[in-house]
């Protein structure tokens, strides 16, 4: 998504639906900062609302801007519930104080990662999916040209301006990216290998799955993004193929959290409850988003990957979850990579 429509708020009301054979009666409103994508935050706002008869008023952005809009708001809440988008943020929100501590009563029935998210953020948020990282690339884009299999070919001179990822301050994907790549590599050689990426970059998005959906439009020939997004965009555009770096990978949480001071906290909390149904959860593939849901009894779309065929890294949610980490290596990132050329 472009940075235009970024901070575009969604808006959606339905006048009348049933619920349990009758007719919702209109119960309030509830404000969603909403993580996930466009078509499935449309279409959580519209279940929702169909079945409380609570008016949702919906706002998309990506999970940085998101906790950095929390941040600006801090001293007036606008928002309710921050639905969705990688878990790193919200730790980090949770860690400044941004977030209310809620247990709903579906959270003892979720997956242990999802539990464990909400143990390390004193449940001041929850795990609602869990997605990896990888990169994709159009096989017709990479005519003539290698194959890349791991996070060291990105960095191959014939990629140069071919290459396409989000930038870690507004996007939780690619902020995962740079976690993951300092976690693999440590932390100076993960800067060097950053820099040396940038000289094959071209374009720094502001969301996350932007990268993915240019891929499978044939703009770019690799995309560094989540796989479930790559996903989809191979869905429509056969050429676009996924790869789980062979060094290993990094993953998100995808994660809920109300709002400190959230003026409609009985309707948040209303809302969180709701989306740790499989009645909820299940909406995302629908909307094109593979994940694996934090619910087990949520029906796991065939498409999605399966974390324990990935060679995944033991993520550090603790660290890479606070604030202080996020605001030294972001700087750190701007300074000598982004700003450096």
């Amino acid at each position: 998504m472009n940075s235009a429509n970024i901070w575009k708020s969604l808006a959606f009301g339905i006048a009348a639906a049933t619920f349990l054979g009758h007719a919702a009666q209109a119960e309030g409103t509830v404000v969603v900062y909403c993580g996930v994508n466009e078509e499935w935050c449309r279409a959580a706002a519209n279940a929702f609302q169909a079945k409380t008869g609570i008016h949702v008023d919906m706002t998309r952005q990506s999970a940085g801007e998101i906790y950095a809009r929390l941040r600006a708001e801090k001293d007036n809440p606008r928002g309710d519930i921050w639905y969705g988008g990688t878990g790193d943020p919200h730790l980090q929100a949770a860690s400044d104080g941004l977030t209310e501590p809620y247990e709903s009563p579906a959270t003892e029935q979720l997956r242990d990662w999802a539990q464990n998210q909400a143990k390390r953020s004193g449940n001041r948020t929850v795990g609602l999916y869990l997605g990896a990282l990888g990169f994709g690339y159009n096989d017709k884009g990479l005519e003539g040209k290698d194959k890349p299999a791991c996070w060291a070919d990105l960095l191959k001179p014939e990629y140069e301006g071919e290459i396409q990822m989000a930038d870690p301050n507004s996007s939780g994907t690619a902020w995962t990216m740079l976690a993951t790549i300092v976690q693999l590599m440590g932390e100076d050689p993960a800067f060097d290998y950053m820099k040396k990426l940038n000289a094959n970059i071209d374009q720094y998005t502001s969301a996350g799955a932007a990268p993915a959906q240019a891929v499978g439009r044939g703009e770019i020939s690799i995309g560094i993004a989540f796989q479930h997004d790559l996903i989809n965009a191979a869905k429509t555009a056969p050429a676009v193929k996924v790869v789980s770096p062979c060094e290993g990978t990094g993953y998100e949480i995808g994660s809920m959290s109300i709002v400190k001071g959230a003026r409609n906290m009985a309707e948040a909390k209303k809302f969180y409850d709701w989306a740790l149904t499989p009645e909820a959860q299940q909406i995302a593939a629908t909307t094109g988003s593979f994940q694996l849901p934090s619910n087990p009894t949520t029906p796991v779309p065939p498409e999605a990957p399966d974390p324990a065929k990935l060679k995944l890294i033991n993520y550090d949610f603790e660290k890479y979850g606070s604030s202080e980490e996020r605001k030294r290596l972001l700087k750190r990132w701007t300074d000598e990579v982004k700003n450096a050329s």
